[in-house]
């Protein structure tokens, strides 16, 4: 009787599966038939990503950001000479303009000067100074740990920044490896050298912000917005510049 059941049962499965579905003890048989491609993650799993040795993939650079970058691409200078990025280097940028902003092309050093801070004094860098040539609101020089601002040269024959229509509290749109932020003019540096902002600034665009070490030769890309329009009512208000700076920068690729 026994024996009976034991056939009847295996026929039926032999029906149901077929001889096809029996597998050895020794295989999973979750895989693909030999030569079949894998079908990749399903609904709702993640992409295994680049293996040992593959790079990874570009840093997205989204619409606004490739407009800007193609708008700089080429220079009407404004300025009676070229600037350094640092005192050992030769002079080799531009300040070039656009309808509604002026631009240059650098790199990015990190200025750590006016208020004294945890991460900007004079044991973490060593050219700290305790003034900047903004202030905010309250009289207070600015914070450069806590607030994205631009350095931009004191005026020489090379450039004067306020025949450009530029003052303290101008917004400058500040590209960076596809990244965009903005902050503001508030510290003034030396006639010769250009490419200098803030420790927040450097942050935000994902730059080493150290003080001593940190910086990037870029290409970083700043872009000065012109006129009244351009600038905040309140130097220390964040929110504010970026408001400016996106409504600006919508004219800026309208006007271009």
């Amino acid at each position: 009787m026994r024996f009976s059941v034991y056939l009847l049962a295996l026929s039926i499965a032999l029906l149901a599966g077929g001889c096809g579905n029996l597998v050895s003890s020794g295989s999973d048989g979750g895989g693909p038939p030999p030569g079949t491609p894998d079908a990749g993650p399903g609904p709702g799993e993640p992409d295994a990503g680049p293996g040992p040795g593959e790079p990874d993939a570009a840093p997205p650079v989204d619409d606004t950001v490739a407009q800007l970058l193609a708008l700089v691409q080429s220079c009407d200078h404004v300025v009676g000479g070229q600037y350094a990025t640092d005192y050992e280097n030769a002079p080799s940028i531009n300040v070039c303009g656009l309808t509604g902003a002026v631009f240059w092309k650098a790199d990015f050093d990190i200025d750590c000067d006016g208020k004294r801070t945890a991460v900007c004094n004079e044991q973490t860098d060593g050219a700290y100074q305790p003034r900047t040539s903004a202030t905010d609101s309250n009289g207070e020089f600015l914070d450069a740990s806590q607030l994205p601002y631009v350095v931009i040269p004191l005026p020489s024959n090379r450039w004067n920044y306020n025949n450009s229509g530029i003052d303290l509290g101008t917004v400058v749109a500040v590209i960076y490896n596809g990244k965009l932020a903005y902050g503001v003019f508030g510290d003034q540096g030396p006639d010769n050298i250009i490419g200098e902002a803030s420790y927040k600034l450097a942050t935000l665009l994902g730059i080493d912000p150290d003080p001593s070490s940190g910086g990037t030769e870029g290409p970083v890309y700043y872009i000065a917005f012109t006129g009244g329009s351009g600038m905040v009512s309140k130097i220390e208000d964040h929110a504010e510049a970026v408001q400016v700076g996106q409504t600006r920068t919508e004219e800026l690729l309208q006007a271009n």
